[in-house]
């Protein structure tokens, strides 16, 4: 007796022998399928291998030690902390008042017992073959059974003398020095020999030497501090063995001397919440995502997912048609011999299930070799190595059932269509006539208009991204669902076309069963990449007109803020020499206390400045003290404070404190600032103001030098005056509007020297001749590289869009979608059309008009779908900037209300990508129609008529 298993083994065997015969159009559909699973498996197999368990994760940190005990700078208060060791907190009130500060010495929580090994961390410029390198420097016995894991040696050896170090592969690489090589630092006479090469597993990009402690950092910082510079900024944290390991209880006995601690045994059992301290106080504890969240991003997943397996039956739907219609005597002698409907059915589907099983086998496989093949490559794409090889069968099995369901789900159609087939047609060559559905495009005009309902109760009743996007995709859905309708009525424009075109256009309404999912993945294709560039043009527009430069067009910038300017002549050099200068403007900034201060650092022995503002100009929001505005003054009064002169804020920043700048008349220049009068200022010892706020009724400026600056903080605090010695200058306010990119005063260095106040070389303002080309820039940034220094170079090149290769890219995605499924389309109406064909060649027809009639059968289908797929896609994106827009003047309100000034009125356009629309509705159809003209054969075949 004959079961459902037999017929389907025969109709599998059928279709694979069928998928064997037909190598190309296999291979098409197969690749189709299998990319994305490709594309799939190696992301998750990447992304597991990548995600590090507990125990590799405590190998790369602790090494094989059992905890690490940290100082949080607390001054030695006890603290509580979280299982991690990163979350903590000091024990007491300190809501009112900041937290306390200072060193703590770890040895006091060190438990009885137990092996202790020190790891220091600072930093330092290391001297290269192409000039000095920013590099960490590591103190620690990296050969203590302890420390294995953290390192991995590449090769050499560790260190084990005082004048030796190994350093990190990604360094030797980057300075250009090799194992065996000698290695100096700036500042220290000594040098040291290279023993060996390693890499941290988690860090492979860091630039890092290593020596024995007390070997390197304590005699640079010597070094460092007798040259007034400051030092490496070492710290030192304990790796710990402690027999039995380091349970929690020890971790909080550490915790009461100050010092939190990361533990091995806690991390592998951690305490339940009930048991941690820190997380019964106010504002601590473990947050995880909502449900709701959970929820969402499963939605979208789930959404993103199904809308690609639709655009891949869509594309692979047509050509399981193809295959059917050329097997059609086949299917019509399975018939003819005792086979019904179902077995027609399954011969298809057969197809589907083979190709979908292949691609299954092919992408995984695929997705798993180039995943153990490019390892290296990702790894160091990631900057840290795999764990393991991380192989998850289920999630790789559940990967491929989607390739298998993909290839059913996309011969299902043409399965159907076949079965409905009479044996009589499928052995003829008849085509027949079958009326299209009348109920896909009602349900797709349903679903139409409650996507267009819900898309548009998210862009104007709510501040909902996700209602949008899935109205949106609802609407598309429905719009591919009326597809076959709406290719009916593009056949009405046929009477205006010339011949081959309206056979094409005709042929394409007539077998609207192949026409309609080949325009129906070109339209899904087009919507997503219209509606992308549309959000992404006016993003980019709306961007371009937020966008302030910080320089004139053109100009350029450098400032250095550390070692008090050392290396600011060898860059001020570098930047005349490397780029087309026109003028240059030497600049510098106010110090108070040690010259090697930084701006805002706050280092021992440094101070800082702050400009007196005389009480009648300070804006009333800002000088409440402790009291909330919001509590001062009513909504009303802080929107009108808003817009008082002495609140005005700006968002673009000097780069200088309180953009107070040390310069002369070139700065004007530079900065395009024409006013005879602020030059004569400057030559007669005045301040050069453009914020008048600064300015008393005596037409001075104070600048006040804070020497203690915990007193100063104190005093802020409760809302008196810092202690300070004021130095009172005369000024010269610039009139009107003048654009100073952020600057609020300029002055002289001869004015600051005699009005008693110390300055420093920050660096240099540039204009050009010239816009800086890129291989200028590159060779700029080569010669700055070898100063060691950390330079903050700008060069105003003005608004830079991001969003054009973006845009060339979709545009590029949707052409080969398109020229893809309008290709497809056109083999089956080959297949179709053949009988026709051949009766043309037979009556005469020149041998143009096969490859015309092809051209334009493709050309068709492409134009319809972009069509469509424009107006479709366009819509989405309007609501979503709709959206934007009442989010941003939401915020906006927001703002005014609680007295923010540095706001202004949101500008959220919505722009049409017009470039990327015509390439869409006029070079991808006419490429797709000159390909298909090319790719098909026009001579003459005839052939004998099937009998009627």
């Amino acid at each position: 007796m004959k079961t459902w298993f037999h017929s389907w083994r025969a109709a599998v065997r059928i279709a694979r022998r069928d998928a064997w015969r037909f190598k190309g159009r296999s291979f098409l559909v197969l690749a189709m399928i299998a990319l994305p699973i490709l594309g799939v498996s190696a992301a998750d197999l990447t992304v597991r291998s990548a995600d590090l368990s507990t125990e590799e994760s405590l190998d790369r940190t602790l090494g094989q030690a059992d905890a690490r005990l940290t100082d949080p700078s607390l001054g030695g208060v006890p603290l509580l902390q979280d299982p991690q060791g990163e979350g903590y907190a000091p024990v007491g009130n300190f809501d009112e008042e900041p937290w306390p500060e200072g060193a703590t010495d770890l040895t006091k929580a060190i438990p009885p017992g137990a092996t202790s090994l020190e790891d220091t961390l600072g930093s330092g410029k290391l001297r290269t073959t192409h000039g000095l390198l920013h590099t960490e420097i590591r103190e620690l016995k990296a050969a203590d059974p302890m420390a294995r894991g953290i390192m991995r040696l590449d090769r050499g050896r560790f260190p084990e003398k005082a004048g030796e170090v190994a350093a990190t592969t990604h360094f030797l690489e980057a300075s250009g020095l090799r194992v065996g090589s000698k290695l100096t630092a700036r500042g220290l006479d000594a040098d040291y020999r290279i023993v060996g090469a390693y890499e941290l597993p988690d860090s492979l990009k860091t630039d890092q030497v290593t020596a024995l402690p007390g070997a390197f950092l304590a005699p640079l910082d010597k070094a460092l501090k007798a040259d007034g510079l400051a030092g490496s900024d070492a710290t030192t944290t304990l790796l710990l063995s402690v027999r039995g390991g380091f349970t929690w209880n020890m971790v909080q006995q550490a915790n009461t001397h100050g010092v939190t601690v990361a533990s091995r045994a806690v991390a592998l059992n951690p305490p339940a919440q009930a048991d941690i301290p820190l997380y019964q106080q106010d504002g601590w504890g473990v947050y995880e995502q909502s449900a709701a969240g959970t929820t969402a991003e499963l939605a979208v997943v789930g959404t993103v997912v199904g809308l690609a397996m639709l655009e891949i039956c869509l594309l692979a739907g047509p050509a399981f048609a193809v295959g059917a219609r050329r097997s059609r005597r086949q299917l019509g002698l399975v018939g003819a011999n005792g086979g019904d409907r179902r077995h027609i059915r399954a011969i298809v589907l057969g197809g589907g299930l083979v190709i979908g099983v292949a691609a299954a086998v092919v992408g995984t496989a695929l997705g798993l070799a180039l995943t153990y093949a490019l390892r290296p490559l990702l790894e160091d794409y990631m900057g840290q190595r795999f764990g393991s090889f991380d192989i998850r069968p289920l999630e790789l099995l559940g990967i491929a059932l989607l390739a298998v369901l993909t290839g059913l789900l996309a011969a299902i159609v043409p399965a159907i269509t076949a079965s409905r087939q009479t044996v009589l047609a499928s052995l003829t060559g008849r085509r027949g006539v079958r009326r299209g559905s009348r109920v896909l495009p009602v349900l797709g005009l349903i679903a139409f208009a409650l996507g267009a309902v819900i898309a548009l109760y998210g862009s104007t009743l709510t501040d909902q991204f996700a209602v949008v996007a899935g109205g949106s995709a609802i609407a598309e859905l429905g719009v591919v669902a009326l597809t076959p309708a709406l290719v009916g009525l593009f056949g009405r424009i046929g009477r205006w076309l010339p011949l081959s075109p309206r056979l094409a256009l005709r042929d394409a309404v007539r077998n609207r069963g192949r026409t309609a999912p080949a325009v129906a993945a070109v339209l899904a294709a087009v919507a997503g990449t219209v509606a992308v560039s549309t959000y992404a043009a006016s993003s980019d527009a709306q961007n371009r007109a937020s966008y302030e430069p910080q320089l004139p067009h053109g100009a350029v910038s450098v400032m250095i803020d550390e070692e008090g300017g050392r290396a600011v002549p060898a860059v001020r050099t570098a930047v005349q020499q490397n780029l087309p200068v026109d003028v240059r403007a030497d600049v510098g900034r106010i110090s108070v206390g040690k010259a090697s201060c930084s701006m805002y650092g706050g280092e021992e022995g440094c101070g800082r400045f702050e400009v007196v503002v005389p009480k009648a100009n300070r804006c009333p929001l800002w000088s409440t003290g402790q009291e909330d505005p919001s509590e001062r003054f009513s909504k009303a009064e802080r929107r009108k404070l808003v817009k008082d002169w002495r609140c005005e804020e700006t968002n673009v920043y000097s780069g200088v404190e309180s953009g107070v700048l040390i310069g002369d008349a070139k700065v004007l220049t530079v900065l395009g600032i024409k006013d005879s009068a602020a030059e004569k200022a400057l030559a007669d010892g005045r301040i050069v103001s453009f914020d008048k706020r600064n300015l008393d009724t005596n037409g001075k400026i104070g600048i006040r030098l804070i020497t203690d600056i915990a007193k100063a903080d104190e005093a802020t605090e409760k809302g008196e005056e810092p202690p300070g010695v004021v130095k009172s200058l005369t000024a010269h306010q610039v009139p009107g509007e003048q654009n100073a990119y952020g600057l609020s005063m300029i002055l002289t260095p001869a004015a600051a020297k005699a009005a008693g106040i110390s300055t420093v070389p920050l660096g240099a303002y540039y204009s050009t001749s010239a816009m800086p080309s890129s291989a200028q820039q590159q060779k700029l940034d080569a010669e700055i590289d070898k100063t060691g220094t950390a330079v903050s170079l700008h060069i105003e090149k003005g608004y830079v869009s991001e969003s054009d290769i973006m845009l060339l890219a979709l545009t590029i995605f949707a052409g080969l979608i398109t020229i893809g499924a309008a290709g497809i389309a056109t083999g089956l109406a080959q297949a179709d059309a053949e009988a026709d064909l051949k009766t043309l060649a037979a009556v005469g027809a020149p041998e143009r008009v096969r490859r015309t009639l092809s051209g334009f059968q493709c050309g068709v289908v492409a134009v319809m779908g972009v069509l469509l797929g424009s107006a479709a896609g366009v819509l989405p994106a309007i609501g979503l900037r709709m959206t934007q827009r009442r989010e941003e003047l939401a915020w906006y309100r927001e703002a005014l209300d609680e007295g923010l000034g540095a706001v202004s009125l949101p500008y959220v356009p919505i722009v049409v990508p017009w470039g990327t629309l015509a390439a869409l509705l006029i070079a991808v159809p006419v490429g797709a129609a000159v390909l298909a003209a090319l790719v098909t054969r026009s001579h003459r075949t005839l052939g004998r008529r099937a009998a009627t």
